[in-house]
Order: C-alpha cells, then sequence, then structure tokens
C-alpha cells in the first residue's frame, strides 16, 4: 500500500479585513474538506504589525506556494491587499483572484494587473486555479 500523502499546496489568503472576514472564514473552511488541495498557512491581518510590517508580510508570502485574493466590493480601497499584492507579485509568487461574493460587483485590488481575471468561486475552480488551470 502507498501510505504517502502528497504536500497540500500552501496558501497566504489575502483579503479587505474590513468587509471580508466573513469570506476568509468561508475559504479557512474548504480548506479542511477531506479532499482540499490547499491550506491555509497565512493570511492578512488587521492589525498593523510593528516595525516594517510589509517585511514580515513578505516573509509570510515568501514560505507559501500560492497566495488568494478574495475580491470584494471595496477591495480596490484596502490599502492591505494592494500592499500584499504588490509583494506576491515582487516574489513572483502565483496569485489569482477570487469573486468573494456572488451577488455583488466585486473589484480588484489595486496593484492587480490589467490581465487578471477575477474568477468565479466554486470548489471546482478553486481546485482548478490552484492547479495553475488560468
Amino acid at each position: 500500500m502507498n501510505y504517502y500523502k502528497s504536500a497540500k499546496t500552501k496558501v497566504f489568503i489575502s483579503f479587505d479585513f474590513d468587509h471580508n472576514e466573513d469570506l476568509k472564514n468561508l475559504l479557512i473552511g474548504q480548506a479542511k474538506n477531506d479532499d482540499s488541495p490547499f491550506e491555509i498557512t497565512d493570511m492578512s491581518v488587521k492589525e498593523e504589525l510593528s516595525g516594517d510590517w510589509k517585511e514580515k508580510v513578505r516573509t509570510r508570502i515568501k514560505k507559501v506556494d500560492q497566495v488568494i485574493v478574495i475580491c470584494g466590493e471595496h477591495t480596490d480601497t484596502a490599502s492591505g491587499v494592494a500592499a500584499e499584492v504588490k509583494i506576491t507579485q515582487e516574489e513572483e509568487k502565483p496569485y489569482f483572484l477570487l469573486w468573494g461574493r456572488s451577488d455583488e460587483t466585486c473589484v480588484k485590488p489595486k496593484n492587480a494587473k490589467d490581465e487578471d481575471k477575477i474568477y468565479k468561486w466554486t470548489w471546482d475552480n478553486l481546485k482548478n486555479l490552484l492547479d495553475g488551470v488560468r
């Protein structure tokens, strides 16, 4: 028997703490599914980290395989998300944008590229996106 279990993709979640904390909690719940291909290893924080918080976030992002950016109605005004996306790009980490709320107009964060699509948040899409299908 093969007891080897493949490693899950380590993910950092970037989200607008003021408006989308509930969405972060939903994604954490999905990560706990038995067939989940990913695990949440870090995420945006509300409190500004002491000292140079951007460097601390950079260290966290360097440790993950991918970054998931949850987009909501106000993501374009969330300065922390904009900084996390910029750091993700500078570190050349793969990332994708998720449409957080099906009943709202979701917007890209500042620093997202023009060609970055916001993908519909479904379980199948999530698995495909983590697999690099974009």
